[in-house]
């Protein structure tokens, strides 16, 4: 329900108007002292973070100024009619302060909440007392009207009206019937403006998320998209590969089992071909299982993996990797099939005879550089294998860039969010 409280003609209600003007006086009165408060102790705990002390500090003040935040989402929506969502980012749990602190000085909705609180100390107090203004001024110039001009022998200024008598003090009450009949108007549109103004600052911008749902939404598709051509692609190979081989180890079996008194000889050949596709079907199944994780992904991490994916290439190779620590199992996962796509792609196509891998994290991101000495003239375009790159790095809000002028060198770089 809106602030807008009408009777069943369309007019504001007296009740209303009421109700708005306390609701704007309470506003004025708590968000004031409590933006001020919030304010300075945010300056004075982020200015603390060299010396230590901030580092501490700043995740219980910058919390408090959340919850300040979300007090006012919360008005917004119950005494406006305004949805300001918040949009904050998670932080791990059990994360240390060091952590905390630049985790939520990362978010672009900390500093959204920074800015509101100035904007909400002023405009924001000017729109929240205004609706109680305008509806309790007129009764002093009624006031003025009964007689209390003469508490003032000097004279006193009631807006732009001069009052030194009766006659000038009748003019007070005619200004205030005035500001009364502006009131029953625009005493709860004015409310509506201060949560307006609070989602304007407070609120992200719309077109942003807006992006950001669409894209969003396209990666989900092109996630599960991907996952069906997977799961297709091993139903496949287990079907063509290691299955045929094992129905075919069963029926030798069968055999092997009639013939095993009646003809030892061919039995035992017959022993050996059934090892031998044993062998194969499990080498196959080995293969399938790498192609879905590979184990020294999973034992020795991304680094590593990278580095035997380029022993394996017929390509010179030099593989860095400057990375602190393990990434989450599937952003590792996304990276190095990923470069495994983009190795494939120069080894087959750039013409190359040395290729250089670069791994390292930087600002937030696991960075992935490809590097070959090729003829170039790379593209990301469909069907490419650099579309389907780019498309599993969506899915984890990657990037994928190319360099790749005629004549070469090409240069792909991938960049995924990573804690």
């Amino acid at each position: 329900m809106t602030m807008d409280t009408m009777n069943g003609s369309g007019r504001t209600t007296g009740r209303g108007i009421g109700l708005a003007a306390v609701r704007g006086l309470a506003l004025a009165l708590v968000s004031l002292p409590g933006a001020v408060l919030c304010f300075c102790l945010s300056l004075v705990s982020i200015a603390l973070i060299p010396i230590g002390v901030g580092l501490v500090t700043t995740p219980y003040v910058l919390t408090g100024v959340r919850a300040f935040a979300d007090w006012r989402r919360v008005l917004a929506a119950e005494w406006g009619g305004v949805r300001i969502p918040p949009a904050y980012r998670p932080l791990p749990e059990g994360a240390n302060p060091w952590t905390r602190t630049f985790g939520m000085l990362s978010d672009p909705a900390t500093w959204r909440d920074l800015r509101w609180l100035p904007v909400d100390m002023t405009a924001g107090f000017v729109t929240a007392l205004l609706p109680a203004v305008l509806l309790l001024y007129p009764l002093e110039g009624f006031a003025l009207a009964i007689g209390l001009w003469r508490v003032f022998p000097d004279g006193y200024w009631y807006g732009f009206v001069p009052v030194t008598g009766q006659a000038s003090a009748f003019g007070a009450a005619a200004l205030g019937l005035v500001l009364l009949f502006l009131a029953h108007f625009l005493t709860p549109r004015l409310l509506g403006v201060h949560f307006r103004l609070t989602r304007a600052v407070l609120g992200g911008n719309q077109r942003e998320l807006a992006e950001r749902v669409r894209v969003l939404t396209e990666t989900r598709r092109d996630a599960v998209d991907a996952s069906a051509a997977e799961l297709r692609r091993i139903e496949r190979d287990l079907h063509d590969g290691a299955q045929a081989r094992l129905v075919a180890v069963g029926m030798d079996l069968g055999t092997i089992e009639a013939l095993l008194d009646k003809d030892p000889a061919q039995a035992k050949e017959l022993i050996a071909q059934a090892r031998k596709s044993s062998v194969e079907a499990l080498a196959e199944l080995r293969e399938l299982v790498r192609g879905i994780h590979p184990p020294v992904l999973a034992e020795r991490g991304l680094g590593d993996a990278v580095r035997a994916l380029a022993l394996r290439l017929p390509v010179a190779t030099e593989v860095s990797v400057d990375l602190p620590g393990r990434a989450q199992a599937p952003v590792e996962s996304a990276a190095y099939f990923a470069v495994s796509e983009v190795l494939t792609n120069a080894v087959k196509h750039s013409g190359a005879d040395r290729i250089w891998i670069d791994l390292h994290t930087a600002d937030g991101m696991l960075r992935a550089t490809v590097t070959d000495n090729g003829k170039g003239g790379a593209v990301i375009g469909a069907g490419s294998g650099l579309a389907g790159v780019e498309r599993r790095l969506g899915t984890f809000d990657g990037v994928l860039a190319v360099s790749s002028p005629a004549g070469g060198p090409t240069m792909v770089t991938m960049e995924i969010p990573c804690a």
